[in-house]
């Protein structure tokens, strides 16, 4: 996991940290669409679109019910999934 920085990479919507990782599920024909490292805050995500549709996460199986915008920004500036927090909760 990474700190929160001001990006200085080619895509600023992906951590650093999780550039090589994209990177090769991409290249094994997954569908990411979202990721974020959890800052050592909240659980590490990965967004991907199925074979039949929806959107999931990689780690947790836990179905998105959005197109887009999967990200809530905390009051610290961090961003979550709120149905991945939601799920650790239980």
């Amino acid at each position: 996991m990474c700190k929160k920085t001001k990006y200085k990479i080619p895509n600023p919507r992906i951590d650093k940290c999780m550039i090589e990782c994209i990177n090769a599920l991409n290249s094994r024909g997954f569908e990411t669409k979202a990721c974020c490292c959890g800052h050592k805050k909240y659980p590490m995500t990965i967004i991907y679109e199925g074979k039949s549709g929806g959107f999931f996460d990689l780690f947790t199986g836990i179905h998105i019910p959005r197109k887009r915008k999967f990200y809530k920004r905390d009051k610290d500036g961090y961003y979550y999934i709120p149905e991945i927090i939601c799920n650790q909760q239980k």
